[in-house]
């Protein structure tokens, strides 16, 4: 029975059907020949208007510049003519044929064709089609001859919209073509139509590409220049391009070599890198009050891209039916016979259709990925930049860890989505066409499938609708969980220390396993739309053709096969439909969270008025009347506890929390000042609002001249220290030299196995805290800055390098530029030109020291704090000044050391090291990457992870039963079809349901134990590595950046969660719906098994020679993903000192550079899965077409022609399923290095056992505070050298024992080695008899009571930092809170013990961290006491309260004190000397004192420094 179509679609007229419904006028206005007409031509009307308006508007003029964007920059400055003549002669060229062919056509209308109704719309039709295309001609033919001239956006689009009409024209034809009713010429014409204007598409999207980036304004140099290498997509010709064999040559790279290196990936396209695609982002970006800025801006800047995508899905649309349309007329005429030609063309059409299947769907998917690649380069670069921008309470409100699940999650999801947004529209397309063409064939039974589609709609809308709900919690869920690392990971050696392991770890278990609900509920819905939309097809079938039989209808097989083939055309779409909702409602949950990240608060760049250095009578600094607060935001507390703050916004916006209240300060140039004041009193405040980083509320702030500043917590960079020293300047030898030495840097780095060129841990981890505070001033000063604002830079170092920094430093090589000091070093300040006096965050007072003295009481009561506190047996015992000094040179470093000078640096630099290799000294190795293919181990390791092989047998069982019972359905309707038996329509009916049931409920068996499976591998995988990381010794964290653990944590770890959970069930069921297929088509006309072998054999090779090379790539893609996550955490936590500096732009750059690191990856994996895919199907459609051929060549005894229509409807969905399994298995093996790189950090070498059960110590150890230690020799690591060369000391119970020496004596790694963070080399530390080598890590360190060097707060409340554990009561807190001097500072604040701490403890000062730290083992009360520097960040007065709060509620406890300021240890009962890692003094103060000492020398540098520095002058 031939296919029967509506009248109108067959024939030239122009009259409307009568009494049709809706969607029958809307099928006419669009397939009828005559409307369609109408459609073009109503499209060449616009586009020739349109450009007489073009032309006859003013020239000149300018529209908007680049100012209008949210970023108010510029962005990307024009680059220059590409250069390339062949997009403009493709161009004209087509518009010409175009053109001409509609005045050949017009001609042979207006004489040829009848005098009717037709063909005056024919005529009138290639009248204004001539005129459209003459002017499109016209148009570029004007432009070929401008410089740089850019093709008009009318002429673009109107090349685009003619395309898809064209293709609109083809469908119809390809459907008249297969019920033999062409029309003659039109139809051949369309075709060719559709051909010719393909070109014209490529070179609008390409023109689209070059004008954006062309006129958008930028940032950076021009992204192509002519030293810019070609590259291989750049290079390729057209059919290369079509065919994807531009990638040949990296594709036999990969399988010659088995492993690719990132240099043998060629670059990306300049017009598809980060910087161009966020300059089209930023050019785009809306005016302000738009609901969906990123949204918007995203259309705005890619919506050519979307409508190629568009266009090509279209294609591939149309051609996919061309095979089912086939199939009655390859029935028909095995049946009944026909001529040889006839055979042949159905086999020719079937080849053709299949081929532009083939081709548009693999262009559709690929200009889809390049689409998202593009938008994710935009998105990141976006972020990044917003992040240098973000206002305090921005920062604090999203935290770094938020930020990285933007960058690494929510960018990814909505450049996927962008995608798969092209399936909202072409799933319902497909699935109506698919339905009009059933009603053909069928008539009004097909109405049946309407049912099914509306309960499948309801259900879908239903459980949609509690999805969305499902991924806000899981998103926010995830959020917390990603920032609880974060923070873990930025404070491991504090959690260490403090044994809260268990704690922080149980923290993010319990976030995961909420993560883990939701996941669960949103995969179940997942589950069952697929049950459902799967099954959908199925009850379809049944339904329609129980109708059929129902109304008096005839089944045979060519109905049977085609309706089926149809019917399996809908299983896709409807099958995918929920997936791309829920893709979908991901990306707008996602486009949510950065639209409010994007869209908030910035540092405000006009609150500091910045004047040129070359102003004569300007002051340096000047703020007048200032009033300035922090931005704090209203929600911030509940957000952070229930985890999702970035999805409920900040809609109140922030709160101002006033800080600093009429601030009078001015700075004259040249002068040295200095701001003091007690903990809390706004002074590093003060330097935030002249940096321009408080929200200024009132007032003015003026800066004279470049600014360079030094922050209390250090900021050093991942990198060398003559790296981070000149901070991206050219190496000046001399002056690198003359900082070196001004910065008391040369002892340090001498001591260092490989000097200046020794590599810096992720945020200075390997430097003492001494040494990163004086490398970061060396980098301030090498800046040769106007202005330097150093914040209390003396707090890390001991006296005597304190001196020489003052010395040589402020008052030596910057004793001309304007210098502004936060300091609580008392002694330094008669040296100083201006004193500013701050209490309660407000100036009080200013002036000299000795007007000060007098007139400011508050100043007074410092320094006569900072004077009582040398006032302790010993001190006032005379010494001779010259004997000190004698005494002085011989221990320590002369003033005037040479410099050792590597002159033989590469770039002609200054290297301050011995000579040694360069290669040796990196602590931060390169990340690990697997070469060759997956081991065999991981994909065990994976599938037997949860339930052993049992699971494994399982899943093939259920899959093997549901492609069973597939087939079996297919099987009975060929038997009942064949005509050799009576047919019973119930028994039919019956038997069919009964399989379809059947396979409907393995189906659904297969996918819950497959996911559930998945879920239990998943868990099981993030706990093994999440305990393997706990347990990983300190030295793990010092030589891994965070960013390595968090690409782990997040987008592996969310690959495992989602991505394999679902791969693995359908790539075992398509490997045997392959063989199946394969199988069945052959069936009818087994010769055609001779092509199989040959043909299965090159997809294998095709495979291998992909994976090789896709498999490296995605290896490099995960390694190249996390430098871009380490550079931000690292720019995040510095951005306030990158944007006093001024260095945004380098940092900007380097973050350019890593993304198009990453997108180069990305590119060209794409590129290798559709070079596979695209061949893959080919050698499908070539196994189709001898199948198909054989079958009309062959004799008819050769042929089972009962198996005909069965075995064709096998055969068109082949090499579309044989590229899906191939790929399928790919995309396993890649996501399986996900596994391979998580299992990577499940076997960490672990420290030591957190308990030993043989060796538990009794609960009231240590009961008296004896340390023992004996010859103990302590290194970081095998390959470094001796820290600790021998030590042994004896420390009696209840001893105060201050530990002193010079920076990078070995200090704090004496207190990590009785922590046991780094195990001995040599040696035994005993404490009450115990020897701490044999206990339990937790049962150590848990005893044992640290201030550590670094005061660490968490993100939380002040209780659970002062009580993590909760084991104190609220009273023990506030008797603990009162001891440490916070008691009114918490006790004003509205929640008390619930008041919010900030993300890294931001919304507190230095000093009331480190009293908070002072309150915990207040709490803890520990025997044995730690302090390391505790008291570094207070000032004089604090730091006398503290030492007797010490001495009243330690009385009985043995303190171990490690301290730079000598009045510190001065009531010690011993002090430990420490020098180069030896003992050199371990006696009582006052005794050392009376003696020559290098302890006496520490204590008259101390004392006498303010002497020394101003005799200096």
């Amino acid at each position: 029975m031939a296919l029967l179509l509506p009248g109108w679609m067959a024939t030239t007229a122009c009259s409307l059907p009568s009494g049709g419904s809706f969607p029958d006028l809307l099928a006419f206005l669009f397939l009828s020949p005559c409307p369609q007409r109408a459609l073009l031509g109503a499209v060449d009307l616009v586009f020739v208007v349109a450009s007489l308006v073009f032309l006859a508007r003013p020239r000149g003029g300018g529209g908007g510049g680049a100012g209008d964007g949210p970023e108010r920059e510029a962005l990307l400055p024009k680059p220059r003519a590409s250069g390339r003549p062949f997009r403009v002669a493709v161009a004209l060229g087509a518009s010409g044929v175009f053109a001409a062919a509609s005045a050949i056509l017009l001609a042979l209308a207006l004489f040829l064709l009848p005098n009717t109704e037709w063909r005056a719309w024919e005529s009138a039709f290639l009248a204004v089609h001539f005129v459209a295309h003459a002017v499109a001609a016209w148009t570029v033919a004007l432009r070929r001859g401008a410089a740089g001239g850019a093709l008009p956006l009318q002429l673009r689009v109107f090349w685009v919209v003619t395309a898809l009409v064209g293709a609109l024209f083809s469908a119809s034809a390809v459907v008249r073509w297969a019920v033999d009713s062409l029309l003659f010429p039109d139809d051949p014409l369309a075709f060719a139509g559709l051909a010719l204007s393909l070109p014209l598409v490529y070179v609008a999207i390409t023109a689209s590409s070059a004008e954006v980036a062309g006129t958008c304004e930028g940032e950076l140099a021009d992204v192509t220049t002519a030293a810019e290498p070609s590259t291989p997509y750049d290079a390729a010709s057209w059919l290369s391009r079509a065919t994807f064999s531009w990638i040949n040559p990296l594709v036999s790279k990969g399988y010659a070599s088995d492993s690719l290196a990132a240099d043998d990936v060629p670059p990306v396209w300049p017009a598809h890198r980060a910087e161009a695609s966020y300059a089209r982002f930023v050019s785009n970006w809306p005016a302000q009050g738009s609901r969906y800025p990123v949204g918007v801006a995203l259309w705005l800047s890619f919506w050519p891209r979307v409508l190629l995508t568009a266009g090509l899905g279209l294609v591939r649309l149309a051609a996919m039916y061309v095979g089912p349309s086939l199939i009655n007329h390859f029935v028909d005429f095995i049946s009944h016979g026909g001529t040889t030609w006839e055979g042949l063309r159905l086999v020719a059409i079937l080849v053709a259709g299949k081929a532009v299947q083939t081709l548009a769907s693999h262009h559709y998917n690929f200009q889809g990925q390049l689409l998202g690649m593009r938008i994710r380069g935009a998105l990141l670069t976006a972020l990044y930049r917003k992040s240098l921008r973000l206002s305090t309470g921005a920062r604090r409100a999203h935290g770094s860890g938020a930020i990285v699940n933007y960058m690494q999650v929510d960018a990814g999801t909505v450049s996927y989505a962008m995608h798969g947004l092209h399936g909202l529209w072409l799933m319902p397309l497909q699935i109506v066409v698919a339905l009009v063409l059933l009603y053909a064939y069928l008539g009004p039974s097909v109405l049946m499938t309407l049912a099914v589609i509306t309960a499948v709609t309801v259900i879908t809308a239903f459980a949609n609708k509690l999805n969305l709900a499902y991924q806000l919690k899981f998103l926010g869920v995830r959020d917390s969980r990603i920032k609880a690392i974060t923070e873990m990971l930025n404070h491991m050696r504090v959690i260490k220390l403090q044994a809260w392991e268990e704690k922080f770890g149980g923290k993010v278990r319990e976030l995961r396993q909420t993560e883990m609900g939701w996941l669960t509920k949103i995969v179940l819905f997942m589950c069952a739309n697929n049950v459902v939309f799967s099954s959908g097809p199925l009850a379809m079938t049944v339904l329609v053709f129980g109708t059929y039989l129902a109304t008096g209808g005839e089944l045979d097989a060519g109905k049977v096969f085609t309706a089926t083939a149809f019917f399996s055309m809908l299983e896709g779409p409807m099958h995918n439909f929920p997936q791309t909702i829920v893709m979908c409602m991901q990306a707008f949950v996602s486009l949510g969270r950065l639209n409010k990240f994007l869209s908030d608060a910035e540092i405000d760049n006009t609150a500091v008025e910045r004047i040129d250095s070359s102003a004569g009578d300007a002051a340096a600094v000047k703020v007048q009347n200032g009033v300035f607060a922090w931005d704090v935001p209203v929600d911030g507390a509940e957000d952070a506890r229930q985890g999702h703050g970035t999805e409920n916004g900040r809609e109140e916006g922030p709160e101002m929390e006033m800080v600093l209240k009429g601030i009078e300060v001015e700075v004259r140039k040249g002068e040295l000042a200095a701001v003091v004041g007690t903990v809390g009193s706004g002074k590093s405040s003060l330097l935030s609002c002249i940096m321009g980083e408080m929200h200024k509320v009132s007032g003015t702030v003026s800066i004279c001249g470049s600014t360079a500043c030094v922050a209390q917590t250090a900021w050093i960079q991942n990198g060398t220290i003559q790296e981070n020293i000149l901070f991206g300047q050219p190496m000046h030898s001399e002056r690198y030299r003359e900082v070196i030495h001004a910065c008391c840097l040369e002892k340090d780095l001498e001591m260092m196995e490989f000097g200046d060129k020794t590599e810096i841990g992720e945020r200075g981890i390997n430097l003492s805290g001494g040494q990163k505070q004086r490398i970061q001033l060396a980098r301030a000063v090498y800046q040769d800055c106007d202005i330097y604002l150093l914040d209390d830079i003396f707090s890390a170092v001991d006296a005597h390098t304190g001196s020489a920094i003052f010395k040589e430093c402020l008052k030596g090589i910057l004793k001309k530029k304007t210098v502004l000091l936060v300091t609580h070093q008392v002694d330094f300040l008669k040296n100083v030109d201006t004193v500013f006096v701050m209490k309660d965050g407000v100036v009080i007072q200013s002036g000299s020291y000795n007007q000060l003295l007098t007139s400011c009481s508050d100043f007074s009561v410092l320094v006569t704090a900072h004077h009582s506190s040398m006032e302790v047996p010993g001190a006032a015992e005379q010494v001779s000044h010259d004997q000190t000094t004698e005494y002085s040179q011989d221990t320590t470093i002369p003033a005037k050391s040479p410099v050792k000078s590597n002159s033989s640096n590469e770039n002609g630099g200054t290297s301050v090291a011995p000579s040694k290799e360069a290669g040796s000294s990196k602590l931060i190795e390169e990340e690990e990457k697997e070469s060759g293919r997956v081991s065999w181990q991981v994909y065990k390791l994976y599938i037997t992870e949860a339930w052993g092989w049992w699971g494994v047998l399982v899943i093939l069982a259920v899959s093997v039963l549901s492609e069973g019972s597939s087939m079996a359905s297919n099987y009975w309707l060929s038997y009942e079809t064949s005509g050799g038996t009576i047919f019973d329509t119930s028994v039919f009916l019956g038997v069919y349901v009964s399989i379809v049931a059947a396979s409907i409920v393995c189906d659904a068996i297969s996918t819950l134990f497959v996911t559930f499976l998945g879920f239990k591998s998943a868990q099981v995988f993030f706990n093994k590595m999440f305990d393997s990381i706990l347990r990983a010794p300190m030295s793990f964290f010092d030589t891994t950046p965070s960013g390595r653990i968090l690409s782990r944590a997040s987008a592996d770890q969310m690959k495992i969660d989602t991505a394999l959970v679902f791969y693995v069930g359908f790539a075992t069921s398509m490997c045997i719906s392959v063989v199946s297929s394969i199988a069945v088509t052959c069936q009818v006309a087994w010769p055609s098994v001779i092509a199989v072998l040959p043909l299965v054999l090159l997809n294998i090779w095709y495979r291998n020679c992909y994976i090789a090379t896709s498999r490296e790539l995605t290896r490099l893609q995960g390694v190249t993903r996390a430098p871009v996550i380490d550079h931000f955490s690292e720019t995040f936590l510095g951005a306030p000192t990158v944007r006093c500096f001024g260095k945004e732009d380098e940092f900007y750059q380097i973050n350019l550079d890593r993304i198009n690191s990453n997108l180069r990856m990305s590119f060209h994996n794409y590129g290798a899965n559709e070079w596979l895919g695209f061949r893959l199907e080919l050698i499908g459609t070539l196994l189709l077409s001898i199948t198909a051929f054989l079958m009309i060549s062959l004799p008819s005894n050769f042929i089972k022609k009962e198996f005909v229509g069965m075995s064709l409807s096998y055969g068109l969905s082949l090499n579309s399923l044989v590229y899906y399994t191939i790929s399928m298995t790919c995309m396993i093996e890649n996501d399986m290095v996900a596994v391979e790189r998580v299992n990577q950090y499940s076997t960490l070498p672990s420290e030591a056992a957190w308990e030993v059960a043989d060796c538990l110590p009794s609960p009231n150890w240590p009961r008296r505070g004896d340390i023992d230690v004996k010859d103990l020799k302590v290194r970081y690591r095998s390959n470094t050298p001796l820290i600790l060369k021998g030590i042994t000391i004896s420390i009696n119970s209840g001893e105060k024992i201050g530990v002193v020496g010079r920076t990078g004596s070995g200090k704090s790694t004496l207190v990590q080695a009785l922590f046991r963070l780094v195990e001995p080399v040599e040696g035994h530390i005993i404490v009450d008899g115990v020897d701490i080598g044999t206990l339990g890590l937790h049962d150590l360190r848990s005893r044992f009571g640290v201030i550590p060097q670094e005061p660490v707060l968490f993100e939380g409340t002040i209780r659970s930092n002062i009580d993590p554990i909760g084991r104190y009561s609220e009273d023990e807190i506030w008797q603990a809170l009162e001891r440490c001097q916070l008691k009114d500072i918490v006790a004003a604040k509205p929640e008390k013990l619930d008041a919010l701490v900030a993300d890294m403890g931001e919304n507190w000062s230095v000093g009331q961290k480190q009293l908070l730290c002072f309150g915990r083992v207040i709490l803890k009360r520990s025997r044995i006491l730690f302090m390391d520097e505790a008291t570094a960040s207070v000032d004089c007065q604090t730091d006398a309260t503290i030492q007797r709060i010490i001495r009243e509620e330690f009385t009985d406890c043995t303190i171990i004190s490690i301290a730079h300021r000598i009045p510190t240890v001065m009531d010690s009962d011993r002090v430990l000397v420490l020098d180069a890692g030896l003992v050199k003094e371990f006696d009582e103060p006052s005794k050392l004192m009376g003696r020559p000492s290098l302890f006496r020398a520490m204590v008259q540098e101390y004392a006498n420094r303010s002497y020394s520095t101003e005799a200096s002058d």
